[in-house]
């Protein structure tokens, strides 16, 4: 790529803006590989922004490996109920129990030790070995491959099998090999503040004269866009019980993933609902409310008294290239039915159990309307006493 004169002053030149302008974040402060194992699955598919508070709480409950393998599974999902991508949790403490078994406790060192793991690919395992352990391995994510590509002005989809080794054979190469945790967290920094994938910051790049891409003025249009999946409507309808003293009932997650789960079946209610505590939920292609009823058939009994269900604001929700539009029903009733399984707790203290975004903006939406129906009621109530006659 360049003479070895070149290869430093591109090295020197990114690692000193490193050393300046990174990011002060939590997992920087540390060569702790459980604590940097848990930041990198963390920032999978997720926003820095949006990880640092979750970050802080699991690392404050699951401080060690061993207590995060040890934990009830139903913890650690609570505890990673909000961030999305449920499996990362399951995998994650699956793979913490494996090192407690095979590796006495700590990460392992050796890279074929870390890619036998759940959850654990090549990229995740080069950010841990070289950060933790000083390993000399270079990472490729999307931001490292964004900025190689427009360095070399790579056309076409990064992510074709032979190009994405073609880019993994330039990070091998322009690897610092006396510093690979800091070289792997420069390249990854710049990818995500100033080689950004539209409007690329290329006045402020420490490497700007390295880059070929700038010299062709094609930083916008390298590297390609990849195609997206055509997004698939999912209609769902959903059951929130609120009995007197404003309690609701969630039913459990399912004991098994389903082998259509797999697939990640556009219908298919446990995995939309992230195989976690819910409110009774249904497809509903035709008729919400309808097939709602016919689903709570078996909840109340066919003696029972006929459901009063109260249409509240559809909810709106994304998983992965599913667009879900949720029809919510509140069912007010004197006692919650009684469901083997299902458990009874007040709808305003959801975290209390692992539940998913998609239950939490469905209770949302049931607390709105109780907020508005109790405001109703005390500003009634206090018409009538200042309508009550004196004598």
């Amino acid at each position: 790529m360049w003479n070895g004169h070149e290869l430093a002053r591109f090295r020197r030149a990114l690692l000193e803006w490193f050393g300046q302008f990174q990011r002060d974040l939590p997992w920087r402060r540390t060569k702790d590989a459980y604590r940097i194992w848990v930041s990198e699955i963390m920032l999978q598919q997720t926003r820095v922004a949006a990880v640092i508070p979750y970050y802080e709480r699991f690392l404050e409950h699951f401080p060690s490996l061993q207590a995060l393998a040890e934990a009830p599974p139903e913890d650690v999902l609570r505890l990673w109920s909000g961030l999305g991508y449920y499996s990362r949790a399951r995998n994650l403490q699956h793979a913490a129990q494996q090192i407690v078994a095979k590796h006495a406790g700590g990460f392992p060192k050796e890279p074929e030790d870390a890619l036998a793991l759940p959850g654990i690919g090549a990229y995740t395992a080069a950010a841990i070995l070289s950060m933790a352990y000083g390993a000399r391995l270079a990472v490729l994510d999307g931001n490292v491959a964004r900025v190689l590509a427009r360095l070399d002005a790579v056309r076409g989809d990064l992510r074709e099998p032979k190009r994405w080794r073609a880019l993994q054979e330039t990070a091998d190469a322009l690897l610092d090999t006396q510093e690979p945790g800091d070289w792997n967290q420069a390249m990854m920094e710049l990818g995500a503040t100033l080689c950004t994938p539209r409007s690329p910051q290329c006045l402020l790049c420490p490497v700007a004269g390295f880059c070929e891409a700038r010299k062709q003025g094609i930083t916008e249009v390298v590297p390609e866009r990849r195609k997206k999946r055509e997004p698939v409507a999912v209609t769902l309808a959903a059951a929130v019980f609120l009995d007197r003293k404003g309690r609701t009932l969630l039913l459990p997650p399912p004991k098994r993933a389903r082998q259509q789960e797999a697939r990640s079946a556009a219908d298919d209610v446990p995995t939309l609902c992230c195989r976690m505590w819910h409110f009774p939920t249904v497809a509903a292609k035709e008729n919400p409310k309808l097939q709602l009823l016919r689903s709570l058939a078996s909840f109340t009994g066919a003696a029972g008294p006929p459901l009063e269900l109260v249409p509240l604001e559809p909810v709106r929700h994304s998983v992965t290239y599913r667009d879900i539009t949720l029809s919510p029903f509140a069912i007010p009733c004197a006692e919650l039915p009684r469901v083997a399984g299902a458990k009874v707790l007040s709808l305003s203290d959801l975290s209390a159990l692992a539940v998913s975004n998609l239950t939490r903006k469905v209770a949302r939406t049931a607390l709105a309307l109780a907020s508005h129906e109790d405001r109703a009621k005390k500003k009634r109530a206090a018409m009538q006493g200042r309508l009550q006659p004196v004598f």
